[in-house]
């Protein structure tokens, strides 16, 4: 293996091409050695370029160092928010450097310390984090033998590696530590040609159940989230919020407030702001101002939504499209047509959006709850009109996010009201500001024609979404003639919403899922054949067949057409590279209109599986957030106001809710790892609507299936009653 020597000693880091960003990391970090790699520069991500079509980071994303006291780090610019990366991670560098996993530290979401990295989200990190972050720890280990080799004066082919030990596979008195190697100098060095990260039939430490790193602290409190984080003279802010989207600041009364001389009163722009050293003093200092607002009046409200946002949809583009749609409807001897809606939901993350600023000399410090700390850092610059060196982004723990996290509003007003104070200050959200300021899961409309021919297989499938975006609206089923339109992004177009929306879990799939999974319920009831059998005439992918048939075997699924009064269903789906099929059971109050998951029993292939315990409890939590998106989660609104700013109106699901949940990994070693965090809800809603209509005869179009939906849909089909 040729070496391509790039040793720099300490204190002799300026050589060409080193840009100063790398040689700040250097410098901060000490000795060591160190392995840079960017989604760009390995193969993996040459072979896996990240989804959208978005440019590629030219700068590196992370880097592994091996310190002198042999202590191995990971920086990153992804962040934790209870996905469980902070453990997959260390096992995938510990797998390919032969480490203890736990000698490994993850340094997360810390602008000056970590490289640059677009956010969290999407189920990226696993599929293509991963795999750039293996082989840059497979050429960390050729690395180290090589400097072994050196050292020993052993050929590298005798050397092996254990625990962080190498060692003359013919004389165990010749060893070195990682640590030894490192020495304490600043070491980059690369190898040519790149080794490969070990195959799976090697693996020691990925595919086995860790558990989470980080859930002593978090049961215990000890976890640190940016709301506690308390600094010497920090100053709580409470911000005037408008009580409407699109309202204007007409006049305001501020005299009760400029005579409290504890409060500091800052204006700044359209932003007023009371700061206080305790928050209740500002809340209360806040609701002495006396604003006058113009709200812009609308009609808009949940019952007229999906009216108005046909009239400004755009023309569809296609998201998949095969065959002929007329030829197909030509071959179909019954044809089938149904729309669904879906109505706004909210994140409604444990932790609300926060911030805490401070100045210190020419530079900000920013705690910020955000899934993409580089993105507020380069926010936090533009607000300030100060370079983006001039400003660190630390991300302690996230307490959730969902994808709403991806705004960070509240870390440009901490920023700039540091700046006019002079002082460290907090901007944490309450709870009706979270609600307010939340970019919502967007209403959406889902439209389905289909037909089947004589030999009961579908012919045509039409299907056109509206502002729900494209995951999970390719065809997933063998259907001939197909085309699937997509009119609007889940972030919306401009004058389709009375308010911000965006990437809520698995944007878009859940409705989409719905939609489909329920039409083919549609379908197979019409003909009078059981749901899984038609499903099972209509899939041509080997993994999705495998997790349907594991499915119905631990269900215990028996035939029979619906509604057969039993009360179970079924839905697939396959999101992000993984594929899944749930089954459910559920009892129906029909009086009440109340329904009641008493089951549900989901198989993933999600490929290699990195860490089976971690991903068994993303599936679990995955399920449990789909049973609110199912059932009650739904944003009232009028016009520019939210109704809901609360959980004793805005309901999510309760403990008391949860059903039996069995879920079963698919061991599927031929596919490298997926992600596993946001597919198992897509299935949720699904199943839960096809139970309802097995259990009762009656289908629901809306989401969420609140009681009131449900005793509708009962009464419009004569099923009120038993």
């Amino acid at each position: 293996m040729k070496n391509e020597r790039t040793t720099r000693e300490k204190n002799a880091v300026t050589g060409h091409g080193f840009s100063p960003g790398r040689r700040h990391f250097l410098k901060t970090l000490g000795g060591g050695i160190f392995i840079f790699f960017s989604y760009s520069m390995l193969p993996a991500a040459q072979e896996r370029p990240a989804p959208g079509g978005q440019p590629t980071p030219v700068d590196f994303n992370a880097f592994v160092r091996i310190a002198p006291d042999g202590k191995v780090s990971c920086l990153t610019g992804k962040i934790e928010m209870g996905q469980g990366i902070i453990t997959s991670l260390a096992q995938m560098l510990a797998e390919e450097l032969d480490v203890p996993v736990n000698s490994v530290e993850m340094i997360m979401g810390d602008t000056d310390l970590c490289p640059y990295d677009r956010g969290t989200w999407g189920s990226l990190t696993t599929r293509f984090f991963g795999p750039p972050l293996r082989e840059a720890a497979a050429e960390a280990r050729a690395v180290l033998i090589e400097l072994a080799s050196e050292r020993l004066h052993v050929g590298k082919e005798r050397l092996i590696v254990s625990n962080g030990v190498v060692q003359d596979r013919n004389n165990g008195k010749k060893q070195v530590t990682y640590g030894q190697l490192a020495r304490g100098k600043i070491i980059e060095r690369h190898v040519t040609p790149r080794p490969a990260p070990k195959q799976v039939s090697q693996y020691t430490v990925v595919g086995k159940s860790y558990n989470r790193r980080d859930g002593t602290l978090k049961v215990t409190g000890k976890a640190q989230y940016t709301g506690d984080v308390r600094l010497p003279g920090l100053l709580y802010a409470s911000i005037l919020r408008p009580p409407a989207h699109g309202a204007r600041l007409k006049s305001v009364d501020t005299s009760a407030v400029d005579a409290d001389k504890d409060v500091t009163l800052v204006r700044d722009g359209e932003m007023i702001a009371v700061l206080h050293p305790f928050p209740d003093h500002a809340q209360k200092a806040l609701a002495c101002i006396k604003p006058e607002w113009e709200i812009p009046q609308s009609d808009l409200d949940p019952k007229t939504i999906y009216a108005h946002l046909l009239r400004v949809a755009p023309n569809g583009e296609p998201v998949t499209q095969g065959g002929d749609l007329k030829q197909g409807e030509q071959m179909a001897e019954a044809t089938f047509e149904a729309t669904f809606y879906d109505h706004y939901m909210a994140h409604a993350t444990i932790e609300t959006h926060t911030a805490i600023a401070k100045p210190e000399g020419d530079r900000m410090f920013v705690w910020v709850s955000t899934q993409s700390p580089f993105g507020a850092k380069e926010e936090i610059a533009q607000a300030l009109s100060v370079s983006a060196q001039k400003v660190r982004v630390i991300t302690p723990f996230v307490g959730g996010g969902f994808g709403g996290k991806s705004a960070r509003g509240q870390a440009v007003e901490a920023a700039r009201l540091a700046k006019l104070t002079g002082r460290p200050v907090q901007v944490a959200r309450t709870r009706k500001e979270e609600f307010f300021y939340d970019t919502f899961r967007p209403a959406g409309i889902a439209k389905v024609r289909s037909g089947v021919d004589s030999a009961k297989q579908v012919t045509f499938w039409g299907y056109d979404v509206y502002f729900s975006g494209p995951r999970g609206a390719a065809q997933l089923y063998a259907v001939p003639n197909h085309r699937e339109m997509v009119h609007g992004h889940y972030t919306g177009n401009p004058g389709a919403h009375p308010f911000a929306t965006g990437a809520w879990r698995a944007p878009g799939a859940n409705f989409n899922v719905f939609a489909r999974e329920s039409s083919m319920d549609i379908m197979a009831a019409k003909l009078h054949i059981d749901p899984v059998e038609f499903r099972m005439k209509h899939i041509g992918q080997k993994r999705l067949q495998r997790v349907l048939t594991m499915a119905a075997e631990r269900f215990g699924w028996k035939k029979e057409a619906a509604p057969s009064g039993r009360g179970i269903g079924v839905a697939c789906a396959e999101d992000a590279g993984v594929y899944i099929a749930a089954m459910g059971e559920v009892d129906v109050d029909r009086a009440r209109g109340r329904v009641r998951v008493k089951r549900i029993v989901c198989v993933q292939d999600m490929g290699v599986v990195i860490n089976p315990e971690g991903a068994t409890i993303q599936m679990e939590g995955g399920l449990t957030m789909g049973l609110g998106q199912a059932l009650t989660e739904e944003v009232r609104f009028k016009g520019g106001q939210i109704l809901d700013t609360n959980f004793d109106t805005y309901e999510i699901p309760r403990f008391s809710w949860l059903p039996k949940i069995e879920t079963v990994l698919v061991e599927n070693k031929d596919v490298p790892p997926q992600g596993g965090g946001e597919p198992p809800i897509v299935t949720v809603a699904a199943l839960i609507g096809n139970a309802i209509f097995d259990a009762t005869g009656a289908r629901l179009y809306d989401l969420p299936m609140a009681p009131e939906r449900v005793r509708e849909a009962l009464a419009k089909s004569g099923k009120s009653k038993i």
